[in-house]
């Protein structure tokens, strides 16, 4: 499966837009409930203006909620995403940590978020599962689960190790544009044929 994943799409990452760890912690924060897309044009205004914990914690909440207003859930993101600042600023002299528990006790960052930015901006092996990956691991077999826990603990099981690092990125990108949640496109998987899902969008596969 991997390493058909690997072979169409080599080098996978994220689609939020960041240059640094705090960049991106702020980007994934904002994300939830959210598009990648939506954030993405909301970070465009607001990094260019304030892209630190020191830069954030001088705009304050007021200040923050024009940049990401059209963003779900913006009034309590913006009052986490300053809280975050100060605190960075407070306990981790404005770096982003790399220990989760450290990562884990900001304002506004859990389990998930957490995963992301190990993952993403320190090369760590972490499963970040999001609602395309529970999807991809309970509709192909790898790594079934009745919740968000079970199917994160099941890949970290069920991926080669070889093949963790990546392991997020292939499986989110696949969920977001192959394995929908409505109607997966399945004559256009390349893993079609190691899928347990029953009910495959009927076609014929496509040369990729």
């Amino acid at each position: 499966m991997f390493a058909r994943l690997k072979a169409y799409n080599p080098k996978p990452t994220t689609e939020l837009e960041f240059s640094t760890p705090y960049e991106l912690l702020v980007a994934v924060t904002l994300s939830a409930q959210a598009t990648d897309v939506g954030v993405n044009k909301a970070t465009r205004r607001l990094f260019p203006v304030a892209n630190t914990p020191e830069a954030i914690a001088a705009l304050g909440v007021e200040g923050l909620k024009p940049y990401i207003s059209t963003i779900g859930l913006y009034n309590t993101k913006a009052a986490n995403v300053v809280a975050m600042a100060e605190q960075l600023l407070r306990d981790h002299d404005g770096e982003v940590p790399r220990q989760r528990e450290a990562l884990e006790a900001l304002p506004g960052v859990g389990r998930k978020t957490a995963n992301v930015v190990l993952n993403t901006a320190f090369g760590e092996p972490t499963m970040a599962v999001d609602t395309h990956i529970f999807r991809v691991a309970n509709r192909t077999g790898l790594a079934p689960g009745k919740n968000v826990r079970e199917v994160e603990d099941g890949l970290l099981r069920a991926v080669p190790e070889a093949y963790l690092h990546d392991a997020h990125h292939w499986l989110i990108l696949h969920g977001r544009y192959v394995c929908k949640a409505r109607k997966p496109d399945c004559p256009k998987c390349v893993i079609r044929d190691l899928c347990k899902y029953p009910d495959k969008t009927p076609g014929d596969a496509e040369s990729l």
